[in-house]
Formats: C-alpha cells, sequence, structure tokens
C-alpha cells in the first residue's frame, strides 16, 4: 500500500425530509446572503426549489437565483454566475441538483472568489484559486460523487473543450442527500448515474499498483451494492433502500476512499470529457457505458489477472487459474450485459458518434500533443483512436 493523505471535511446531512433543514444549516455557518444554483424544470416542478427558498427565508437568510445549470456545465454560464455573486456579494453558493448544478457551482465559487483571473484558467492548470466562494450542496441524483469531492468539470463551448479540475476549493462545506428526492429521476438517468458510481470506482481499482487489499474489498464491495441496488431501482424506482444506497455509494465512489493507496489515473473519464465535450447532447455516465468495455478489452492483455480478479470478486465468476484471461474476458462482458440490462449503450455507434472524428478526439484528449495517458497501458493518440473504433463497431 503506498503513502496517502485523506481529508473528508464535507459535512454530509442524510436521509428523509432533510432538505428541510438547509436554512437552519445556512444560519448555523454564519453565511448572509446566498446564492441559490439550479437546473430548471425538476427542482420548481416537483416543489423543492419552493420549499428550499421557504427554508432560506424562515431563517432569515438572504438570497438570489440563478438557474440554467446543463448537463455538460458550460463556462458561459459560470461566467454569468461570477458576475452575479460579485454584484450581490454572495457569501455561499447553494447548488440544488446533481454534479452539473454542483460543478457548476464550484466553477462559480473558484470564478467569484479571484476576480482577476479567468476562471478557466484553473481549469487548463494556467493558474490556481487563492480563495473561494463556499459551496454547499442540496443532491437531487446520485451519480457524480461531486457532492463529497474535490473535483469538478467544466466544458468550454468555443472548441468543445471539457476539462476536471480538483482543488480544495471545491470540497462542498455541507451536503443534504435525501435518497427520495431521487424518486422520480428517469429510468435512463438512473441508469447513467448507476454507471458513474460504478466508474469512479472501476477507474480506481484498475489502477496500475499492487497491495492494498482493504482498498480492494472496499471497492469490490461498494461495486456489488450498487449494481444490486441498480437493477433494483431500475425495477422499482420508490424503493428507498435501493435510492439510498445509489446515493451513499456516489458520494463514496468519488471522495478518494476506494483509491487509497494506490496510483491510478481515470483513462475512460478522460476519454469520454472529449466525447460529450464535442457532444454535449451525450449524457456522461451514457458516454462511460458506451466506452469503458471496449476499453477494458483493450488494455486487459496488460494485466488480465487484475480484471479476472474483478470478474470473481464481483461477478462471482469462477477463476480459471490456468488462463486468467478467459476469466478477465467474462467478467467484461458480465459489465457489458449489466449495462445493457439498464438501457445503457455499449458502443459509440448507438449514440450517433461520426467515427470521423475520433482523430479529433484523441487530439484533443493528448492535449494538442502535450500528454499521454498513465494507467495498466499507457495510452498514446493511436492507442485511443483504437479504442474509439473498437466502442463504435461493438
Amino acid at each position: 500500500m503506498k503513502n496517502f493523505d485523506h481529508i473528508i471535511p464535507t459535512r454530509i446531512i442524510f436521509g428523509k425530509g432533510t432538505e428541510a433543514q438547509v436554512g437552519s444549516l445556512v444560519k448555523e455557518y454564519g453565511f448572509h446572503k446566498v446564492l441559490l444554483h439550479y437546473g430548471g424544470k425538476s427542482a420548481v416542478k416537483s416543489g423543492l426549489l419552493d420549499r428550499v427558498k421557504d427554508s432560506l427565508a424562515g431563517a432569515g437568510v438572504d438570497f438570489v437565483e440563478m438557474g440554467g445549470a446543463q448537463a455538460n456545465p458550460v463556462l458561459s454560464l459560470v461566467r454569468k454566475g461570477i458576475a452575479l455573486c460579485l454584484e450581490e456579494k454572495v457569501d455561499l453558493i447553494l447548488a440544488v441538483g446533481g454534479g452539473s448544478a454542483i460543478d457548476s457551482a464550484k466553477a462559480i465559487g473558484d470564478g467569484a472568489g479571484n476576480p482577476d483571473v479567468d476562471v478557466w484558467k484553473f481549469f487548463i492548470r494556467e493558474a490556481d484559486p487563492k480563495a473561494h466562494i463556499p459551496v454547499a450542496v442540496i443532491l437531487t441524483l446520485a451519480a457524480s460523487g461531486s457532492e463529497m469531492s474535490q473535483s469538478a468539470v467544466l466544458t468550454n463551448e468555443d472548441g468543445g473543450l471539457k476539462r476536471g479540475y480538483n482543488s480544495w476549493t471545491h470540497q462542498p462545506l455541507f451536503s443534504i442527500c435525501n435518497p427520495e428526492l431521487t424518486y422520480t429521476v428517469s429510468k435512463f438517468q438512473t441508469g447513467c448515474g448507476t454507471v458513474d458510481i460504478m466508474m469512479h470506482t472501476l477507474e480506481r481499482y484498475f489502477g496500475w499498483s499492487t497491495d492494498s487489499l482493504i482498498t480492494d474489498r472496499l471497492a469490490e464491495g461498494l461495486l456489488k451494492a450498487v449494481i444490486e441496488a441498480g437493477r433494483i431501482a431500475d425495477r422499482n424506482p420508490q424503493d428507498y433502500e435501493a435510492r439510498a444506497t445509489l446515493m451513499w455509494a456516489g458520494s463514496l465512489s468519488h471522495n478518494g476512499l476506494t483509491g487509497l493507496g494506490r496510483d491510478f489515473f481515470m483513462q475512460v473519464h478522460q476519454l469520454e470529457h472529449e466525447l460529450s465535450g464535442m457532444y454535449p447532447e451525450i449524457a456522461h455516465g451514457a458516454g462511460l457505458s458506451a466506452l469503458f468495455c471496449s476499453w477494458a478489452r483493450y488494455v486487459c492483455p496488460a494485466w488480465p489477472e487484475r480484471f479476472a480478479q474483478y470478474a470473481a470478486q464481483v461477478w462471482q465468476i469462477t477463476m480459471d487459474e490456468n488462463d486468467p484471461m478467459k476469466t478477465a474476458l467474462a467478467g467484461i462482458d458480465a459489465t457489458e450485459e449489466y449495462f445493457k440490462s439498464l438501457g445503457m449503450p455499449v458502443s459509440l455507434k448507438e449514440l450517433h458518434v461520426d467515427p470521423a472524428r475520433f482523430e479529433e478526439m484523441a487530439e484533443k484528449c493528448t492535449n494538442f500533443g502535450k500528454r499521454t495517458l498513465p494507467g495498466i497501458q499507457e495510452l498514446k493518440k493511436k492507442d485511443m483512436v483504437e479504442i474509439y473504433r473498437m466502442a463504435y463497431e461493438r
């Protein structure tokens, strides 16, 4: 097990009806003016937004609103939010929604805390935030884990560049997680969320260092729980225990816990960022499900024993000691069949991606020739193109 430094300062308020506490929580922390940032119709139609506003008003907390957060959050909206925060002298940003609203809020907090620096410079690693407006969360979608992580992803519409950035400024102060708020999430988005949760653990699990037994068992247990809960929520969207499992697993999968003591790099996430950056209509989870199994088949020969362990521990496939590659491929096949059972795409063809754009995607993924992707197998541009091609031809 490698050395690590792990801290998770986010306070989690979990369970039924917990969103009613938001006003008293904001007041408890001593904030005076909140930017209430959300997506669109869902929070309004469900009545959640009105309940949040009533709770804030009841606690004597002033607030301003900005809707419009969208899947694959965009730079232009973030810049509007920064200007609003500065104009209104906001001291807390409250994201009501899933990963898109949360990531957008995190970027707004960075920009408003550093008004002399263009916020995009943080995401392309040309600057680091020195201050921020803190972010709190009311979670409505179990998927990204952004409610308990330091990560944020933002798309610059100019060029379709989607970039992730991790920073201490992104760690939410508190997150309110009521699984009941996910009852109305569509079948498709529930599937996308299940895939995203699994991928945050799988990408860590398939890191390239070993001797991290306890982390392996934590990861495998989480994956098994998510697989089961995903099946149940797909059949019965209002099963509280399944929704609760997915919501808590989403937080645990991306707060660093399932990768402690191991080197890892999220290659599939990087490949997918270019996909949904250029095709913003593609949901992140759908992009991941379309890419993962082709990526796994491509890199598996570099470490078949690791993929065979995954097959045996997570999917209960009998280990073939004489042919670990056979077991490994059976585990990848089982993953693909599971994604299909949730109605998730397992090929880029299903997402109507143009193969003529694979070279451009790969070029962007190399940051225009400035990087390769480390991992079980280092990915160069030609490898990325081949994975995209394999994912198209499934």
